[in-house]
């Protein structure tokens, strides 16, 4: 065994690219910098788990497992990567606005986890999202210490509590949004905001045709649980024109689903929000930003395929170029003025930067049967034709010592017997066997 063959057989530099691979010791190693980690500020994350768990009395820290470990640097190199795809992606195609980016704070609602967000990203103007009043009230504290520019995006249902305390936010100078996911929530911001002696900003939330039809799109189409129809829209439109307060109409937001699968999917779906987001500029709406929403998907397999519920088939480069590419195709096309791009990506900024260690409660080891001359000879006369023959290849193939072809004639052996115990022709001793035959094979030619 090797660490090469340990990091082939757990697909880690697939899944785990750039921040897990295995050194030379075989351990897991975190690379906390992704690409830019040198070698001395790799960790191996079992010395970690040795200091941790050791008794302090031996110079360890006592703890017990289970043990979640935290590396805020992941959580920093997350932030820029996504934060540089989109500034390269304007760059090259000439958008004439920036991207900010919020942090949806229902994905991991840990204080820390939170305030190294906003740490880390009040260079780039990043903010957070809040689905409720308890995430609301994480996320005003947490901002205080931020960018002014970042964005406090507020989501979710909204009773009249949420509305005052997201208007108190404004009151606060924090740069908030109320994004309206149900028609009737609109009348409350209108008579609470007047009370208040607020001016509210106001975003609506599109319930859009394009669908994810994935694990994770359930929530998408014109089917979906959130968000507004055209009609809705233009419903809210006029009654914001009849307040005197279009002008406080200045954010789309749409979410197609999350781990969307593929690139054509995102243009799909940003190509209809930007024609969305045009008309409501052309209705004379004070529009600033289009929030994407989340979506933004992880290889958890390794695979990078579009077919896999937990791969997707692109890069973050990928992704953010998509982005842009459809929204100022539309608005050069409609001749609007590009806006201000946001999304909410969750899962891509916090997956990769923790991790949790227990320790296994059990293991199995397989034990062949042990075949005789005797029992192998009855076993092979028990078999049909093309079993034999298989089996008869196999030898061969083990006396030339091709051992590719080897295995080949041992997995075409062990179907043929399956389908025969299935069809009552093979008894169960003969099928554990040809079980036994093929272990053999595969530990004689060292087969992993």
């Amino acid at each position: 065994w090797s660490p090469e063959l340990s990091s082939d057989l757990y697909r880690i530099d697939g899944w785990g690219a750039p921040y897990f691979t295995v050194n030379s010791s075989g351990d897991i190693s975190v690379r906390p910098h992704g690409t830019d980690t040198l070698p001395h500020q790799e960790i191996d994350l079992l010395k970690v788990v040795k200091k941790a768990s050791d008794p302090i009395n031996s110079g360890g820290l006592g703890l017990q497992l289970p043990l979640v470990v935290r590396f805020p640097d992941v959580l920093k190199n997350r932030l820029e990567s996504l934060q540089s795809a989109f500034d390269y992606a304007v760059q090259s195609e000439g958008y004439e606005a920036h991207y900010q980016g919020v942090y949806p704070v229902k994905c991991n609602q840990d204080r820390f986890v939170v305030e190294d967000i906003v740490k880390f990203g009040t260079g780039f103007r990043f903010g957070l999202e809040a689905g409720s009043k308890p995430e609301l009230l994480l996320a005003m504290s947490s901002l205080c210490k931020g960018s002014s520019e970042g964005l406090l995006v507020c989501n979710g249902f909204k009773d009249a509590e949420y509305i005052s305390l997201a208007l108190v936010a404004r009151k606060l100078q924090l740069n908030t949004v109320i994004v309206l996911e149900q028609e009737e929530e609109l009348d409350l911001v209108i008579d609470i905001s007047r009370k208040m002696a607020v001016q509210p900003v106001i975003g609506l939330r599109a319930k859009l045709r394009t669908k994810h039809s994935g694990h994770f799109g359930s929530t998408s189409g014109e089917k979906g649980k959130f968000g507004l129809t055209t009609t809705q829209i233009l419903r809210v439109v006029r009654k914001l024109k009849e307040s005197g307060m279009l002008d406080c109409l200045q954010l789309l937001h749409f979410h197609i689903g999350s781990q969307i699968p593929s690139t054509e999917l995102l243009a799909d779906g940003v190509g209809e929000a930007a024609q969305v987001y045009s008309e409501l500029v052309r209705l004379g709406a004070g529009m600033k930003f289009i929030d994407i929403g989340g979506g933004l998907g992880i290889d958890y397999d390794g695979t990078k395929s579009s077919d896999s519920d937990v791969s997707v088939g692109y890069g973050l480069q990928d992704y953010a170029s998509t982005v842009v590419q459809a929204v100022r195709f539309v608005c050069d096309r409609k001749n609007v003025k590009h806006p201000v791009i946001c999304s909410e990506s969750g899962r891509a900024i916090v997956s990769h930067h923790s991790v949790l260690i227990f320790e296994a409660v059990s293991s199995t080891t397989t034990r062949s049967q042990e075949l005789s001359s005797m029992s192998l000879h009855s076993f092979v006369e028990k078999l049909n034709d093309d079993a034999r023959g298989d089996y008869r290849n196999l030898s061969a193939a083990a006396i030339r010592g091709e051992y590719d072809t080897c295995m080949l004639y041992a997995d075409q052996l062990k179907q043929r017997c399956v389908d025969q115990f299935k069809d009552g022709n093979l008894d169960i001793e003969q099928l554990a066997a040809v079980d036994a035959v093929c272990d053999f094979v595969s530990k004689a030619i060292g087969a992993s």
